[in-house]
């Protein structure tokens, strides 16, 4: 999968893209990741992207001529790949917008800036938009990478684990279950027992069990989409009426 990423601070996303396992897709040729900086695409002596907002105000917007410039350079005119810009008025991203985006074999992320984008960049060249959270960012880098990151461990061999990404929070609707690794004792707490059993369905059991349980303390809302069977269903009601 490619990735190509619109930016006016192209310096921060080597470190991340350098580090770990997108290191490794990358040298594996499982992701591709280019990084074009806006700038480049500003024709006046300061390579200017930003100006005042008609109307007044405080703040600074993004210029339309070298976003749509750098865009359709990269991209071409007849459009063909997402461009998604990153802004906190976009739908709120998880990991089903990240299954729905693992689907595409190129994607654009486009980094929002200063008080945001000129609004002819909206409505004419960017095809979806998306927010990490009720907040507000200095800039879309950061969103960006976090995209990157939860895209790409969905892709096919780029967990080592073949199932990995199925196990993880939000994956399959709830939040995953407890961990535990060497020392079996520590400070005098100990790995619960059924760990050690060796029994793996009561093991699978076990985790499905502390999923829901997890998910019902810290994120109940999550539990109304969830795909549950009839025993979950069940376990949930017996905790209920425990509580």
């Amino acid at each position: 999968m490619h990735f190509d990423i619109f930016t006016l601070l192209p310096e921060i996303f080597p470190p991340y893209l350098d580090t770990s396992i997108l290191k490794r897709a990358r040298q594996r040729g499982l992701i591709s990741v280019d990084v074009h900086n806006i700038r480049d695409y500003s024709h006046d002596k300061h390579h200017t992207t930003d100006d005042t907002p008609y109307g007044g105000g405080g703040g600074m917007v993004m210029k339309v001529e070298p976003v749509f410039e750098a865009v359709e350079s990269v991209l071409g005119k007849n459009g063909g790949v997402p461009v998604i810009l990153m802004t906190p008025q976009g739908r709120v991203f998880n990991q089903s917008i990240a299954q729905e985006f693992s689907r595409n074999e190129k994607i654009a992320l486009l980094c929002g800036r200063y008080e945001g984008v000129d609004e002819r960049i909206r409505k004419n060249l960017v095809t979806d938009e998306i927010s990490i959270g009720d907040f507000v960012l200095t800039g879309g880098e950061i969103p960006a990478l976090i995209l990157i990151d939860a895209i790409s461990r969905l892709l096919p061999d780029v967990l080592g684990d073949p199932t990995g990404a199925e196990d993880d929070s939000h994956s399959n609707g709830l939040l995953e279950y407890p961990h535990y690794t060497r020392p079996p004792e520590f400070r005098g707490e100990g790995v619960p027992e059924i760990l050690l059993s060796g029994d793996h369905a009561k093991i699978e059991k076990w985790r499905r069990e502390q999923s829901l349980l997890r998910t019902l303390k810290r994120r109940p809302d999550l539990l109304e989409k969830a795909n549950l069977s009839d025993e979950d269903r069940k376990f949930l009601s017996r905790l209920k009426e425990e509580k």
